[in-house]
């Protein structure tokens, strides 16, 4: 114990460490996932904890580097909850590392699906804002959070509360980035964390403007510019042209010229 407080008195406490979930954080029934935790220090032992007991352990010697991956395989509904990881020295003084920070893991299937619609449209244009409003059956359940999510990304891109029986998430100042699938699912905000069937896709498309996706600019203004500097370019050309042309002309008269000198000196003696 004085040797652990001694280490925390000159090293301070072990940074903590970052937990993912591979494919996503939310995932359907019968499905597997690989949680990861990634120790910023080297020659540790990890544990994953759900809540406050811990799942599983993994020495450093089965590692490759600072990652350790747990899988769960064959989920069901018992497998949601909230899960946090910790890694801790092998030698002594045996000091434990901070929790890292909550992972929830949400298992899909256990309400109906709810619908996901895009207010103004799902077409829009870079710059502007766009809504995505998920909305559950009504009376399924009460206590619930929604949750929106991209295609491609590993956790839920938002958390909302709802309002009555749906959540407004809004996109603002959007970008060609934000283009792509999304979806939502309600969930228990408390444990058991049961989570509804996601809803259908719905495919946001968001168009660049002319200049990129800066929308602060007016096409209009970018018109004069190339307008003005097509009539620079033009006065260039037509300057160089000049130039050229009075070039050739002063070459073509000297060799006009040239012919007529050599004649008058071509006989100096016949007098």
């Amino acid at each position: 114990m004085i040797s652990q407080f001694l280490f925390l008195l000159c090293f301070g406490p072990l940074p903590k460490p970052s937990l993912s979930a591979w494919p996503s954080s939310v995932v359907p029934l019968k499905s597997n996932v690989i949680l990861r935790c990634w120790s910023p220090t080297r020659n540790v032992n990890f544990a994953l904890k759900k809540g406050r007991i811990t799942m599983e352990s993994l020495q450093s010697y089965k590692l490759t580097e600072n990652l350790a991956e747990f899988l769960l395989t064959d989920l069901h509904q018992g497998n949601a909850g909230e899960y946090t990881c910790e890694y801790y020295t092998i030698l002594s003084p045996y000091t434990t590392s901070q929790p890292s920070d909550v992972l929830l893991l949400l298992v899909t299937g256990g309400f109906p699906k709810p619908s996901l619609q895009a207010y103004p449209s799902r077409n829009v244009t870079a710059g502007k804002k766009v809504t995505l409003q998920c909305q559950k059956p009504y009376n399924v359940v009460d206590y619930i959070r929604f949750s929106l999510l991209k295609e491609g990304m590993s956790e839920p891109i938002r958390h909302w509360r709802p309002l009555g029986n749906m959540a407004g998430f809004s996109l603002q100042n959007v970008t060609v980035k934000d283009t792509g699938n999304y979806s939502c699912v309600y969930y228990q905000k408390s444990s058991p964390f049961w989570a509804s069937h996601p809803s259908d896709s719905l495919e946001i498309w968001v168009t660049a403007t002319t200049l990129g996706d800066n929308p602060s600019v007016s096409p209009s203004t970018t018109s004069g510019d190339y307008t003005k500097g097509n009539v620079i370019r033009l006065g260039l050309a037509a300057v160089v042209l000049i130039i050229i042309g009075a070039f050739l002309i002063e070459a073509w008269y000297s060799q006009k010229e040239s012919p007529r000198g050599s004649r008058s000196h071509s006989f100096p003696g016949k007098q």
